[in-house]
């Protein structure tokens, strides 16, 4: 090759470089981590990963391409999900989104740099996973459940659908704050109501049907399902005890209710994920976790299950009907 047309040659190989250097720049693949207290088969678990990664490439981000989401399903045991979540921080992601207070603590417990985006945990600054809602000040921001004050809710919407009932058996998860907060409320509402409430601790399935079922040897009883991740990974036993034994039910999740549970009154469950890629995406994008609100639900829904209230023999008020989301016949 002649001196002159190789230093033309070289001359365009060196201007191209910038060009090609920018453009493996631009398409940078970042890492985010998942992490759910749901098994891979669980459906609602699916529903709730789906509409966070659907939301993220709705906001440019092509799996594959320029990101890579990797998903960690721990199901509800607490030991499981400590692991999992020291394995995905040992990975240093650039950012992982967590559900609920069962992995956001033991993701704390591993990491105070990695950025963080939680959802439905319902006292954040209470667990100390943030210094406030205004400015969280930490790696970990996202979004709440409900406040505390909504679980009395339960209880007055349950006593409208059935008047008869005195006494209140109320599941809760004692190893989370939120089991004792949403309790809490619960207990507060029940004397203005003149109703009776008992807390049943969720640990493992025998004792909760044994508790269910010594519970139900008394009338006058209805059941209060509290927000947990044990909860929704049992539900369908929780749905199974509470026919069995006739009790008339309240859940804080759609999904009990569309799997035949009696009522169910909270946040919009996906509405969040699909919140949370937004925040996912501004801390990719340079933005620090510490400096992002946390925020709370913006769309409640109330659920009624008609096959459920006539197998129990419970007319439900025109009242409740006329303010449901949505009625299942």
């Amino acid at each position: 090759m002649k001196r002159r047309a190789f230093i033309t040659l070289l001359g365009g190989a060196a201007a191209a470089w910038p060009l090609a250097a920018r453009a493996q720049q631009a398409e940078r693949v970042r890492y985010v981590g998942v992490l759910i207290p749901y098994l891979a088969n669980d459906l609602e678990g699916q529903d709730r990963v789906g509409a966070f990664q659907q939301e993220m490439q709705q906001l440019g981000w092509a799996i594959g391409r320029n990101v890579r989401i990797d998903t960690r399903w721990a199901g509800p045991n607490t030991n499981d999900v400590r692991i999992l979540a020291a394995e995905l921080v040992a990975l240093a992601p650039d950012v992982i989104q967590a559900t609920g207070s069962a992995t956001v603590g033991p993701l704390l417990q591993a990491t105070r740099a990695v950025p963080i985006v939680f959802v439905s945990v319902p006292d954040p600054v209470g667990a100390g996973y943030a210094d406030s809602l205004a400015r969280p000040g930490g790696n970990a921001t996202g979004f709440t459940t409900f406040e505390y004050s909504l679980s009395g809710k339960w209880l007055e919407l349950l006593n409208e659908i059935a008047p008869g009932m005195k006494r209140a058996a109320v599941i809760r998860d004692p190893a989370i704050s939120a089991g004792l907060g949403q309790f809490g409320a619960i207990q507060s509402t029940a004397s203005s109501l003149g109703v009776e409430v008992t807390a049943v601790n969720l640990r493992d399935t025998t004792d909760l049907e044994r508790a269910i079922a010594e519970f139900a040897r008394s009338t006058n009883g209805g059941l209060i399902v509290t927000a947990s991740a044990l909860a929704m990974a049992h539900r369908n036993l929780i749905i199974t005890l509470a026919a069995r034994h006739k009790l008339p039910a309240i859940y804080n999740g759609r999904a009990f209710a569309t799997g035949g549970g009696l009522i169910s009154y909270g946040p919009d469950r996906i509405d969040p994920y699909r919140r949370a890629a937004g925040y996912v995406d501004r801390i990719l994008k340079g933005e620090k976790p510490a400096d992002l609100p946390v925020q709370a639900p913006t769309k409640y829904e109330l659920v009624i299950n008609l096959k459920t209230a006539n197998a129990l023999g419970l007319e439900i008020p025109a009242s409740v009907l006329a303010r449901a989301d949505e009625v299942i016949e």
